[in-house]
């Protein structure tokens, strides 16, 4: 299964990101903890070059907590890093502190110059369905950013007022022209940051019982109910869809609604907490 999406509206999006850079103090590079190398854009380092930077690993509540540590140590050698919870607002305070901390230095100098402390100015980027605006709400204590479970719902830059002292752009989710390794594409799609229509939801669910049957057996087997996992990912997938009774005329398996269910349960949280994706032993 081939995975790739890049409408027109991001590659315009991806322009207005490097136009503002010279407005903007902190970045926000707001990644997800679940698959935390698939949802990191390959380029935003030549892009966020010589740029303050905060690294955010959302929907801590869907990923493996010890994993998310080892992630964060990883990711704490490129720039602070700090785990979240954008729907409950855990970690959200420490995003601010963090953006203060790095602007010491300049607001120092600024105080020696007789002049008064001004805004941080910050920007947040980061891949489609990654929960960019549900932080924004946190970050500014109010429902002012549009949010939806599903990539390309914030289409254009928006200012958003935090508290005092920090101020936000909002920008549309972006994703990269071409994913060199197909596997990028099949975790984006499972997370939910490609467009439905783009891939086989059938084929997308053969390739997520195969991944769980290697992660999380024991997961797979209790949450449908199944007495053992058949090796031939077809099979499986006829198993879970009799557990939950997605048959069609003639006993035949509803193969279309079984993967639905079966993907929709992941992005859920259904089958626990799972990252899958083990950060590499040395930086590059």
């Amino acid at each position: 299964m081939t995975i790739q999406w890049y409408p027109g509206h991001m590659v315009r999006a991806k322009r207005q990101v490097e136009d503002r850079l010279k407005l903007i103090d902190v970045v926000i590079e707001l990644l997800d903890a679940r698959i935390p190398f698939s949802s990191r854009n390959p380029d935003i380092d030549d892009t966020l070059k010589g740029q303050k930077r905060i690294i955010v690993l959302n929907k801590i509540d869907l990923a493996d907590p010890a994993r998310t540590k080892e992630w964060k140590r990883y990711f704490s050698k490129i720039a602070p890093t700090v785990a979240v919870n954008s729907l409950t607002g855990q970690g959200i305070n420490q995003i601010l502190k963090l953006a203060r901390d790095l602007m010491d230095e300049e607001f120092v100098a600024l105080k020696a110059k007789g002049r008064n402390e001004r805004n941080i100015r910050m920007m947040i980027v980061g891949i489609p369905n990654v929960g960019k605006s549900q932080l924004i709400n946190q970050l500014s204590n109010k429902s002012s950013a549009k949010t939806g479970n599903r990539p390309g719902v914030t289409r254009g830059q928006q200012w958003v007022k935090l508290k005092k002292g920090f101020e936000l752009l909002d920008t549309p989710g972006i994703l990269w022209p071409k994913f060199e390794d197909q596997q990028v594409g099949f975790r984006l799609a499972l997370a939910g940051a490609i467009k439905e229509t783009i891939f086989d939801s059938e084929l997308l669910a053969y390739k997520l019982v195969e991944l769980l049957s290697e992660v999380a057996p024991e997961k797979l087997e209790e949450r449908f109910k199944l007495d053992y996992l058949n090796p031939d990912n077809y099979e499986l997938v006829a198993d879970i869809g009799r557990k939950r009774g997605c048959l069609q005329s003639g006993g035949r398996i509803d193969r279309d609604r079984t993967s639905d269910i079966i993907i929709k349960e992941f992005r859920d949280g259904k089958f626990g907490n799972l990252t899958l994706e083990l950060p590499p032993q040395e930086l590059d």
